[in-house]
């Protein structure tokens, strides 16, 4: 746990909690007779307080946006995509409690199951060290993290508005490939404008394989 506290950036006075945080459902379901309780719960308070501060970073720091744009921005910042970055830089994988047909099914990699992690993480610092523990935390992993209105923009909706300055124009998603085992699949996308392909992109998860192909169609949209 030393190790993953480093990485984390804080020391609990409670290492019980963080253990707790890394308790996956299976892993608790298999030790019932003892009572083990899953992260589940601390999940539920991390997203709640992922998306307060969140909330409270972006109304702060990005005071010419407007109210649109910080949804989308906040959404993109709390997704799934951004929390699995964060456990892949904590290397959390190598520190999940799992049960056995998780671990067998390559749980460690999986981005729900990582990110949730991360989630009840948050959650776990909060009630070891109080809310100006975790905003350090959540600031320093996620908020700070590269050109929040550049990387971590919601392109889908972005690109939907721009063509809609026009007239009958339809955009529509196509998987076209996906590779690699269940647990950690790699899809690719296209997005389409008026049945022509417009931009193509990859992720972990077909929603992330969209938005990079958004992404990619954004720019040359926004210059025709």
């Amino acid at each position: 746990m030393e190790r993953l506290e480093e990485k984390l950036g804080y020391r609990f006075q409670n290492p019980a909690l963080l253990q707790h945080a890394l308790c996956h459902s299976s892993y608790a379901n298999e030790q019932k007779c003892s009572g083990l309780a899953s992260n589940e719960r601390l999940e539920f308070l991390g997203d709640s307080l992922l998306g307060m501060i969140t909330a409270e970073y972006l109304f702060r720091t990005q005071k010419a946006v407007g109210e649109g744009d910080l949804t989308r921005t906040r959404a993109a910042l709390v997704c799934e995509g951004s929390l699995f970055d964060v456990a892949k830089t904590l290397d959390l994988g190598a520190h999940l409690r799992l049960g056995k047909g998780e671990e067998a099914g390559g749980g460690r990699n999986r981005p729900s199951i990582l990110a949730d992690a991360v989630e009840a993480i948050f959650a776990a610092v909060y009630l070891d060290g109080g809310l100006e523990a975790v905003r350090t935390i959540i600031t320093r992993l996620i908020l700070e993290r590269g050109a929040v209105e550049a990387v971590r923009r919601d392109y889908k909706t972005a690109l939907q508005e721009l063509v809609q300055r026009k007239p009958n124009q339809e955009l529509c998603y196509v998987l076209v490939d996906e590779s690699g085992p269940d647990h950690n699949k790699t899809f690719t996308a296209a997005v389409k404008l008026n049945g022509e392909e417009i931009g193509r992109g990859t992720g972990h998860t077909k929603k992330e394989a969209e938005q990079a192909a958004a992404q990619a169609a954004f720019a040359q949209v926004d210059e025709a």
